[in-house]
């Protein structure tokens, strides 16, 4: 028997979506202790990966449940995650204004149960992160309901990384931000995506200067490095990271994503801007097999 932390790490299906699951679709029905703790056998982990499975391949999710929990045959045609609403865009800016993190999390659950962890982070978190911008630069949100969503999301990004299986072999990629950069979301979610599909991951967070950047790589010895330029003002730190990567490892790639990586240059190579997009680019320039 194992605990749904446990479940989680070897399904690779982060806890909050297996509690999702079951509470939606009843897909599987972990025996409860005495102390409240769901216990998953493993065929409720086959059904688990079966549901994973098919939800990647392009299932809705309640689709995907009633097939599993049904007796036919037959695999109905793949469906593209439904497109959110305004209200379902609102829900993070709505929590921030509240100082709610329960609601907060309550929007991550059920957007991350709805479809595959790249399609959500591109169709939903990031254009979610950008209404509270601008609720924000509104006045609708202020510093503290910006924070309470940062967090909040921050540990939902950080659990779906715990969640994912580690592997001891195979292509190591540096993942961060450079001196003075500090919105952190959109690196850590790519981190999750590129450890999603078996790279190793060593992720720097962020503020790193320039001559950490080169120490990484002079110690770990990973095949690219990927800084994120989220904001205008964090253009010319990010090409001070690229260039003394350049000065001290000749020929080593620097991937840069995020809404200012087209300004970078200095021999950087923009990424494109959704999570997907970046990844496969990753495994093409690199020639990775990250999916094995």
């Amino acid at each position: 028997m194992y605990t749904i932390s446990h479940a989680a790490r070897l399904t690779g299906v982060p806890a909050a979506t297996l509690r999702v699951w079951e509470r939606r679709y009843g897909l599987v029905a972990p025996i409860r202790t005495d102390g409240g703790y769901r216990l998953y056998d493993e065929r409720a982990l086959q059904v688990v990966r079966a549901m994973s499975s098919l939800v990647a391949a392009g299932w809705a999710p309640k689709q995907a449940a009633d097939h599993l929990l049904s007796d036919e045959g037959g695999v109905p045609p793949a469906q593209a995650p439904e497109p959110a609403t305004d209200q379902e865009f609102d829900a993070l800016a709505r929590g921030a204004a509240a100082l709610d993190p329960v609601a907060v999390s309550a929007a991550m659950d059920d957007a991350f149960s709805r479809g595959t962890f790249e399609d959500v982070v591109d169709s939903w978190l990031m254009p979610s992160l950008q209404v509270v911008g601008t609720w924000w630069r509104d006045g609708r949100v202020d510093v503290a309901g910006e924070h309470v969503v940062s967090a909040t999301v921050h540990r939902h990004l950080g659990a779906a990384m715990e969640a994912t299986p580690f592997r001891s072999s195979g292509p190591l990629l540096a993942v961060g931000l450079a001196r003075g950069s500090h919105h952190e979301l959109g690196v850590l979610a790519f981190s999750v995506v590129l450890r999603r599909r078996g790279a190793r991951v060593v992720y720097l967070g962020t503020d790193l200067p320039a001559q950490d950047w080169v120490n990484v790589v002079r110690r770990r010895s990973p095949v690219a490095a990927v800084v994120g330029a989220p904001m205008r003002t964090d253009v010319i730190a990010v090409r001070e990271t690229a260039d003394a990567l350049r000065a001290n490892h000749a020929g080593f790639p620097v991937y840069v994503g995020g809404g200012a990586q087209d300004e970078v240059g200095h021999g950087t190579i923009a990424l494109g801007h959704t999570i997907r997009d970046a990844a496969d680019r990753l495994e093409v320039d690199l020639g990775l097999d990250l999916r094995r």
